[in-house]
């Protein structure tokens, strides 16, 4: 009777995890960028006009960032934000991995990314996948963060910005970004260490335990993001 008990239990709990409700990133984007727009904006005209200018570059410079589906996805070691080596390798051979990169916990975009993806976990859990970060800022940041939103998952750190490489999705920025940036508080080098004012384009990959990515989302506007929902989709397939 107890082996029972147990078994329907654990059902249960699976079951439940399984019919979590799944949060959309686009819909917390709108909600978002509505309560943004009824505060007074830290940036002047000419400041946003300079970020228009670097966008549009950005946008040209890279027209099909990150590597594609059906590649090897780059194996990699990289630090989490306690020291600790993480290789994806690895990491594999426990199941598929939802391998996201941001740009940092300076970035509004991003945290807000990152709650949706946390908000999703038990979804891409039944498949026995993990959720693992990577991102150019220092662990001392990453653990900042961690320890302030209660993140159970990796956050990488890309010290030298090899790993963004390798995924196709580096860039820098331009000088007068940098400024436009550091005028409105947001010193990107606080985060990174000093002379890296460099970043990844947003990019999220769905890998199979082969290595194979088979789902994939990147592009030059960082409000973009994958949608949790392509995501689930995706690991119900492999």
């Amino acid at each position: 009777m107890k082996v029972l008990f147990f078994s329907m239990l654990l059902l249960y709990i699976f079951n439940a995890q399984a019919n979590e409700p799944v949060t959309s990133y686009k819909q917390s984007l709108e909600n978002f960028l509505a309560n943004s727009g009824k505060g007074k904006s830290p940036f002047s005209a000419s400041d946003k006009q300079i970020m228009k200018n670097a966008a549009d570059q950005l946008a040209v410079s890279m027209p099909g960032p990150g590597i594609k589906v059906g590649e090897k996805a780059p194996d990699f070691s990289l630090p989490n934000a306690f020291g600790k080596k993480v290789v994806l390798s690895d990491e594999l051979k426990k199941g598929p991995v939802v391998l996201v990169f941001y740009r940092g916990a300076w970035c509004p975009f991003c945290n807000m990314h990152l709650h949706v993806l946390h908000k999703n976990l038990a979804n891409f859990k039944q498949y026995g996948a993990q959720l693992i970060m990577v991102t150019p800022q220092k662990p001392d940041k990453s653990a900042e963060q961690i320890k302030k939103d209660g993140y159970p998952f990796e956050v990488l750190s890309d010290l030298d910005s090899q790993v963004i490489k390798n995924y196709k999705l580096f860039f820098k920025l331009d000088a007068d970004l940098v400024a436009v940036y550091k005028k409105a508080g947001l010193d990107i080098e606080t985060y990174n260490g000093e002379g890296r004012n460099e970043l990844p384009v947003p990019g999220s990959f769905v890998i199979d335990k082969k290595g194979i990515v088979r789902a994939m989302h990147a592009t030059a506007d960082y409000k973009q993001r994958m949608e949790p929902a392509d995501i689930i989709k995706a690991l119900s397939k492999l």
